[in-house]
C-alpha cells in the first residue's frame, strides 16, 4: 500500500515498499496530516503517482503481474487535464477507481475511472464507509486485472455468449414528471439492448415497468414473443408523469407482479433473472428491502442513475452500479453493461457450484 496527498502539488506519505505489515501502514495512516493548497489539479497529481509510486523502485510489482490498483478521492473539480495522465497510468495498466463527493465532476471521475462503474459518488466523505463495503465484498462489481490483461475492447462481448442462457429481463424505469425531457433517450438505450438479444428463438423475454409515486406495468415478459413487437411497443412509450419517486414500492411491485411465474417468468426452468433500473432522482422510501428480497430470489440487479439520484442507494441496491450524469449519456455504458449481460450465469448453475462447494 502507498498514499499520496494532492491538491495544487502532490507528495508521497509512504511508498508501497515502505511498510510490510497492516499494523505499520494503519500506524502510518493514523499520523496522516492534511497537507493543505489549491487548486486541485488531479492531472499533475496522477502523473505523479505514475512517475513515483507505480514504479520499481517505490516497490511497485508489475513486472510480477502484480494488479496496479489506484484508488482516486476527490473533493472537487480538476484545475488541470487529466486525459493524458489517466491514459497512460492506462496504459501501462493501472485499474483506476475514482471516488468523488459532491463538489466533485461526474464525467470527470468517469473519464479517470477504468470504466463507468468504477466511478462513484458520494453526498460527502461521511458515505465512505458504505463505499468501502461495496469494493470489499463484491467481485462482481469490482474486478482487479494483473496489468497485463486490463487493455478491454469495447466490443469484445459475442453473440453467441450473449444468447448462450435463457434471460427474463425486466426493466424499471423512471417515468417522472422529472426524467421527462430525456425519456427519448431511455427508449433508445431500452431499444438498443433488445436489438442485442435473442427474443425470436424465446431464449430472451422482456418486461418494461414505468415508476413515479406508483410503478405500473407497460408489458409483462409473456406478454411478447418477437423482437419486433417489443421494439414496436418501446417505440411507443411515453412518460407515465407523477412524483416524487417511490424506488422501494416499485421494486416491491416488480418482485410480487413481474418475476412471477404467472407473468411469464422462467425462473424455474432455469432462466436468469435480470433486473435493470434507471432512476432519475433520490427515491422517497427505502428502496433496500425490496432490493434484497429481489436478490434473495435469484435476481441480479443493475442499477442505473442520473446526477439527481442518490450514489449510495444504487450501490446499495444493485448488483452492477452505473453513475451517468444524464440519461442521454445511456449510449455511453451500453457495452458495458452488455459485458455484464453476457457473464450472469444461470440459477441451476449457481445452484450447482453451492452444492460442489
Amino acid at each position: 500500500v502507498a498514499v499520496v496527498q494532492y491538491s495544487d502539488t502532490a507528495q508521497t506519505n509512504f511508498n508501497l515498499n515502505r511498510y510490510g505489515t497492516k499494523h505499520d501502514v494503519l500506524q502510518a495512516i493514523n499520523s496522516l496530516t492534511h497537507k493543505g493548497g489549491q487548486p486541485i489539479n488531479i492531472g499533475s497529481a496522477l502523473q505523479y503517482v505514475r512517475d513515483h509510486a507505480f514504479t520499481p523502485e517505490a516497490g511497485s510489482r508489475i513486472r510480477q503481474g502484480a494488479p496496479q490498483i489506484l484508488i482516486l478521492l476527490s473533493g472537487g473539480r480538476s484545475a488541470d487535464d487529466v486525459r493524458n495522465s489517466v491514459r497512460e497510468l492506462k496504459e501501462m495498466g493501472v485499474t483506476i477507481v475514482a471516488i468523488g463527493s459532491s463538489d466533485a465532476d461526474t464525467l470527470e471521475l468517469q473519464t479517470i475511472s477504468h470504466e463507468p462503474r468504477y466511478a462513484l459518488s458520494v453526498a460527502d466523505y461521511g458515505e465512505l464507509p458504505a463505499v468501502k463495503q461495496n469494493l470489499g465484498k463484491n467481485r462482481t462489481q469490482f474486478m482487479f486485472f494483473p496489468a497485463e490483461k486490463t487493455v478491454l475492447t469495447t466490443n469484445w462481448y459475442s453473440k453467441k455468449r450473449l444468447t448462450s442462457t435463457k434471460r427474463d429481463i425486466v426493466f424499471l424505469i423512471d417515468g417522472s414528471d422529472d426524467v421527462r425531457s430525456q425519456f427519448i433517450s431511455i427508449r433508445k438505450f431500452i431499444a438498443n439492448l433488445v436489438q442485442n438479444l435473442d427474443l425470436d428463438q424465446q431464449r430472451d423475454q422482456i418486461a418494461v415497468v414505468q415508476y413515479s409515486n406508483n410503478a405500473k406495468m407497460e408489458f409483462s415478459l409473456d406478454a411478447y414473443s418477437t423482437k419486433g413487437d417489443v421494439l414496436q411497443h418501446v417505440a411507443r412509450l411515453q412518460p407515465k408523469g407523477g412524483r416524487p419517486q417511490y424506488i422501494g414500492a416499485a421494486l416491491q411491485f416488480v418482485k410480487d407482479n413481474v418475476f412471477v411465474p404467472k407473468a411469464g417468468a422462467r425462473i424455474n426452468e432455469g432462466a436468469s433473472q435480470v433486473l435493470f433500473v434507471l432512476a432519475g432522482g433520490r427515491s422517497r422510501d427505502s428502496p433496500r428491502g425490496p432490493a434484497r428480497a429481489l436478490k434473495r430470489g435469484g435476481v441480479v440487479i443493475f442499477a442505473i442513475g442520473s446526477r439527481l439520484s442518490s450514489s449510495a442507494e444504487m450501490q446499495a441496491i444493485s448488483d452492477h452500479a452505473f453513475s451517468i450524469p444524464d440519461f442521454v449519456n445511456l449510449t455511453g455504458i451500453q457495452q458495458h453493461v452488455l459485458r455484464h449481460l453476457t457473464a450472469i450465469e444461470s440459477p441451476k448453475t449457481l445452484n450447482k457450484q453451492a452444492q460442489n462447494k
